[in-house]
């Protein structure tokens, strides 16, 4: 499958998956989530996209210093309604890596494995994501704003007319371009602290 060559430069997360390891879907229950594994899930690559897979993969290395992530085993909340802006999105795509559910989520097999009840939106906290190891109450609270990498300023105009289906071939060209050069600068960045702040509490 043809796609941005950067994809294939971010680093996945690497992640335990304890019912995967049960049901041998994935030898000793390691797999990798990929980026472009985020981009398949949200049909899209954007900042948004860029910055929910940010989040996990810093909050996740942040509760997990010396070992895999437990997948499905990480309660995520966020602060805004799911419904709100690009909420949703983050929500599902942090879910996603994670292995959290909302209310109908997996239910589990003999009271293990569960992952439902485990991503919750309008949660009253300050910040924008926050993570929770569940057996020991560790969390990271996130900030990402997208802001502090502003995009080309051709981009807005290009937009309007590809939607407005009066851009040349080129013009498509050119504002395809531009859109994965500022999601490929968010994503390669060196110095996150501009774009994405974590707090890191322990119990």
């Amino acid at each position: 499958m043809e796609k941005p060559a950067f994809y294939d430069a971010i680093k996945p997360i690497e992640m335990f998956d304890p019912l995967a390891d049960f049901l041998g879907a994935f030898p000793q229950g390691h797999m990798q989530i990929s980026y472009a594994d985020c981009v398949t899930l949200a049909g899209h690559s954007c900042p948004t996209v860029a910055g929910a897979f940010l989040m996990a993969r810093e909050g996740l290395t942040a509760l997990y210093p010396d070992a895999l992530p437990h997948r499905s085993e990480i309660l995520v909340e966020l602060s805004g309604a799911e419904d709100s802006g690009v909420v949703g999105v983050v929500g599902h795509v942090i879910g996603y890596i994670t292995g959290a559910g909302g209310i109908g989520g997996f239910k589990g097999i003999g009271g293990k494995f569960a992952r439902n009840d485990r991503l919750r939106y309008g949660v009253n906290f300050d910040g924008d994501v926050r993570l929770t190891r569940m057996e020991n109450g560790a969390t990271v609270t996130l900030r990402y704003d997208p802001s502090a990498v502003p995009g080309d300023p051709r981009m807005k105009p290009l937009m309007q007319k590809v939607l407005q289906e009066k851009a040349t071939p080129e013009e498509i060209a050119t504002f395809q371009s531009l859109w994965q050069g500022r999601t490929e600068a968010i994503l390669t960045a060196r110095n996150t602290t501009p774009f994405l702040t974590l707090t890191k509490e322990t119990p």
